[in-house]
């Protein structure tokens, strides 16, 4: 994937132009069918003993029962509604920008510009997201310790009323740093990636081409967040951690291999996650053309 980023970076690209809410739409279709892995991720980065992926597995099913997996739906559909859609959307308006002129997009200029979806994207799903973590981890939690949120909205308004609006935005450095880094690689990647490949003859643009491409994409995407989305993820849960820097050197007293923990079910997650989001946002841009 290097190797093709590498030799297409100087590349020009005046593709067509793409509707920019198409991404969260796709989104929220991919989301239905990764959700327990997120869930399981979050379990596994939040837990303190050092259980295995089927031991947690297990035991929540054990448990919580089979629904249980879904816990938090609401808040994750909610999260794609927002910080998908605008990151894509950031992305495609300011690749729209130039095409509109003519004007060539190049490597770099994605990165940017995914960097900057990414940011626009995390401030816009922030609050969804904190709901999103805290009813995952409602299942693992004694009753006394859950926060019991009903639905999405349940848990935005105690947020509100308990904690204050600004707690919303808890994590927010984290998740900042994250959705660029994931944008940069879910997003930027992939249309190097596709541009390169399909330069070369090697794919075609169908379903093959697009599953291939999404799964390099995701691969880095995961392997360049996680060490943020583990500090994100510890922040957004409340608890012992009460800012940005206490919470990455917390997490570095535990050995670096703590910043990688939850990594197997990330990329489990991930890679579906982003898999899904293009071939269906492939199939939404085909239903949907550009004017």
């Amino acid at each position: 994937m290097l190797y093709i980023v590498m030799c297409t970076c100087n590349s020009c690209f005046t593709g067509k132009k793409q509707k920019w809410y198409l991404g969260g739409i796709a989104g929220m279709g991919a989301v239905c069918f990764t959700h327990p892995l997120d869930l399981i991720k979050v379990h596994l980065q939040t837990q303190e003993a050092n259980h295995g992926l089927v031991t947690l597995i297990r035991h929540t099913f054990r448990h919580n029962g089979v629904l249980s997996f879904y816990s938090g739906l609401s808040a994750s559909l909610t999260r794609q509604a927002t910080y998908t859609t605008v990151r894509f959307g950031v992305y495609e308006a300011l690749q729209n920008y130039h095409k509109d002129r003519g004007e060539v997009v190049t490597f770099k200029m994605r990165l940017a510009y995914a960097a900057m979806g990414g940011v626009a994207g995390a401030l816009a799903g922030n609050p969804a997201d904190l709901i999103n973590v805290r009813m995952q981890r409602d299942v693992r939690l004694t009753p006394e310790h859950r926060y019991n949120y009903r639905h999405v909205g349940d848990g935005l308004a105690t947020v509100c009323k308990t904690e204050g609006f600004l707690r919303l935005f808890r994590g927010f450095e984290a998740n900042c740093g994250r959705a660029a880094l994931m944008t940069i690689g879910q997003v930027a990647f992939y249309d190097q990636v596709k541009d390169g490949l399909m330069s070369r003859d090697l794919i075609s643009d169908n379903t093959i081409g697009h599953f291939i491409c999404s799964t390099l994409a995701g691969t880095g995407a995961t392997i360049i967040t996680q060490p943020v989305d583990v500090i994100k993820t510890r922040l957004m849960q409340g608890g012992e951690y009460k800012n940005f820097v206490q919470c990455v050197l917390g997490t570095a007293r535990e050995g670096p291999l703590a910043f990688f923990k939850g990594f197997v079910p990330a990329w489990v997650r991930l890679s579906p996650q982003t898999i899904l989001t293009w071939v269906f946002l492939e199939k939404l841009r085909q239903l949907f053309p550009s004017e």
